[in-house]
């Protein structure tokens, strides 16, 4: 089961925020952190995408394609919803799926804004402006986007080595390195996880996401051992597409030999943060969460 997580108490709710929400744990626990400080919860649950165990926290659900942007706004200012936020994963290979239009049918609000991006191609499809143009498209509907970490902020994790696990010299190179890639690869909007072995690029997470590329790393270095790094973008926006981590990325990481994960100290989300951290110790494996001050020096 999703943990639970708690609200600061000084912290300043609406009294109804909104939910996108996408795959995986995410959207429960920020569902379930609202319901109980009192607030209600407007859902869009995305096809293919959403738990349905998300109902039971919210005052309001509905299930809705990926591109149907004006259902989703219009669920919002039906019922008064003026804060929204965005959880869980989206998998955005829908996009190069054959006949993609035909399969998911945008409306007209979702042609409006996306014109240019899916039509006409002047403007891009990196994650950075397809996520900004919706929340423009959500702004100019007097609908705020606020990021998810807002309403579970203790999903973000603090630095230090979360494991029994010591780091040897030679993979904390591995890490420094993988660090470096993974920062530039976020700079260019590529991705977050770079995948290193005895500071060589073993696999760079693109639109296929972290769980595939930790998959082709298994197949390319047999071997085992090396180190996956999971970081911010150096323009990261906590309203979207913030680093995410789970029980299931640590166990894809064993399962393809993979001996170590590096993540972003204070911009990750680690979800069932016990869970995870039993799982690595039970299994030999190291969880680190780094930031650009300790870095550069071993922690213990």
């Amino acid at each position: 089961m999703p943990a639970t997580v708690s609200l600061p108490t000084s912290q300043e709710l609406p009294t109804k925020v909104g939910i996108i929400a996408g795959w995986g744990d995410f959207p429960i626990i920020v569902a379930k952190a609202l319901h109980q400080a009192g607030v209600e919860v407007y859902c869009v649950m995305l096809h293919g995408h959403a738990d349905p165990e998300l109902a039971k926290y919210c005052t309001r659900i509905q299930w809705l394609g990926v591109t149907k942007l004006g259902g989703k706004i219009r669920f919002f200012r039906r019922h008064g919803v003026k804060h929204v936020t965005m959880a869980g994963k989206l998998f955005k290979t829908l996009m190069f799926q054959r006949f993609a239009w035909l399969r998911h049918l945008p409306d007209l609000h979702f042609l409006r804004y996306f014109y240019n991006h899916f039509l006409t191609n002047k403007a891009g499809r990196n994650d950075d402006e397809l996520m900004l143009t919706i929340i423009k498209a959500f702004s100019d509907s007097g609908i705020k986007m606020a990021p998810a970490t807002d309403y579970a902020p203790e999903l973000l994790i603090g630095k230090g080595v979360l494991t029994k696990q010591s780091i040897t010299d030679y993979l904390w190179e591995d890490i420094q390195f993988g660090w470096t890639m993974a920062k530039e690869m976020g700079r260019l909007d590529i991705g977050q996880t770079v995948i290193v072995h005895s500071r060589a690029v073993v696999a760079v997470e693109a639109v296929e996401g972290t769980d595939a590329c930790i998959e082709r790393a298994g197949q390319l270095c047999p071997a085992g051992g090396f180190v996956v790094v999971k970081v911010a973008k150096p323009q990261q926006d906590m309203r979207f597409d913030v680093p995410t981590i789970g029980i299931n990325t640590l166990k894809n990481i064993h399962q393809a030999g993979g001996r170590v994960l590096a993540i972003e100290a204070e911009r990750t989300i680690v979800l069932n943060q016990d869970e995870v951290v039993d799982f690595a110790n039970a299994n030999g494996m190291t969880l680190v969460a780094l930031d650009e001050t300790n870095l550069r020096s071993k922690v213990a």
